[in-house]
């Protein structure tokens, strides 16, 4: 075995040998290590003992929707919008290090950023497509509205930060905006105790209404867009709309962010600043993360210069691993 290379912590069902579950970005990368001379293997994941199995050797250690924080490992995961992806040394999305670095407007290319937020719009926006799946009909809410995005709470780690609930959320939008709004719940979230609350709100507060449209087209009509953190946030920058964030996430850079209810307030009574949101998504997607539909080689190449970042020679070969 080579003294060096690099382990993907993965699923148990992806290594079955009949399994077609390994997602399109490992084949990627692992072709990609091939080529480029880069020793790999796939081990079953486990996360609780995850400090203890990157001690066990001289390997690097990349870990599937993982939150490891060791000098040799980080953590892969799609960063809201296919094909891009967090491979990052602190975690993935709301966890990620982009969060903690400074987003300096002047310093990104204007026409690399216009190129690049056009073609997101025309695949994303323009088709009206999502993470997940949306209706097709098209729907139309009042033109005074403020749209809220909630989250499935059913599957939410504890380890994620909200700076309140969703109930306190709505609530305080309910009392601060003097127009309608607009909540959808997560496509994914089926707790009829859930809706059952969002109708008894609706019998007691006239201007909310509960949707279940196209996010595109909730977005596209609304006035500002306010949620805990969800990829909804990231996508309405694309149609250049202004957040509210309440809850960590890594894409807060040019969103206003609440951290208590009464801050949600004050934010409800200003105006909304100007953002530079081409420049943005492309120095988020195009800049601090890695795009899967890369080449095999340039993807694996990528991910070594992460490595060596971290202090980690894994020697993949003589050649210089050039900018790509």
């Amino acid at each position: 075995m080579a003294e060096r290379g690099v382990v993907l912590h993965v699923p148990e069902d992806w290594l079955s040998p009949d399994s077609d579950a390994v997602l399109p970005f490992y084949r990627k990368l692992t072709a990609g290590f091939d080529e480029i001379g880069v020793a790999w293997r796939m081990e079953a994941i486990n996360r609780d003992a995850a400090q203890e199995r990157v001690a066990e050797d001289d390997w690097f250690h990349i870990y599937n929707h993982g939150q490891v924080q060791h000098e040799r490992a980080m953590n892969a995961g799609i960063a809201y919008v296919y094909p891009f992806w967090n491979v990052d040394p602190m975690g993935i999305r709301a966890q990620s290090s982009i969060a903690d670095k400074r987003f300096l407007a002047g310093q990104v290319d204007d026409e690399k950023a216009r190129k690049f937020f056009g073609k997101l719009r025309r695949r994303l926006m323009d088709q009206r497509t999502s993470r997940y799946a949306q209706p097709e009909e098209h729907t139309t809410i009042p033109d005074d509205s403020i749209a809220v995005f909630f989250q499935s709470e059913e599957h939410r780690g504890v380890e994620e930060t909200c700076y309140m609930d969703r109930w306190t959320m709505l609530e305080t939008v309910l009392k601060n905006w003097e127009g309608s709004v607009v909540v959808k719940p997560h496509p994914k979230d089926h707790d009829p105790m859930m809706g059952a609350r969002l109708d008894e709100m609706q019998k007691i507060n006239p201007d909310l209404h509960v949707v279940t449209g196209n996010i595109h087209d909730i977005i596209a009509q609304c006035q500002r867009v306010v949620t805990i953190n969800s990829a909804v946030g990231i996508e309405a920058y694309m149609h250049r709309k202004p957040v509210i964030l309440c809850g960590q996430a890594d894409f807060h850079h040019v969103a206003d962010v609440a951290k208590t209810p009464e801050m949600l307030e004050v934010l409800l009574e200003q105006e909304p600043r100007g953002r530079v949101y081409a420049k943005y998504l492309y120095w988020y997607f195009g800049l601090q993360c890695l795009d899967a539909s890369r080449r095999d080689k340039v993807l694996a190449r990528q991910v070594v210069r992460r490595m060596a970042a971290q202090g980690y020679d894994v020697k993949a070969s003589g050649k210089k691993l050039a900018a790509e």
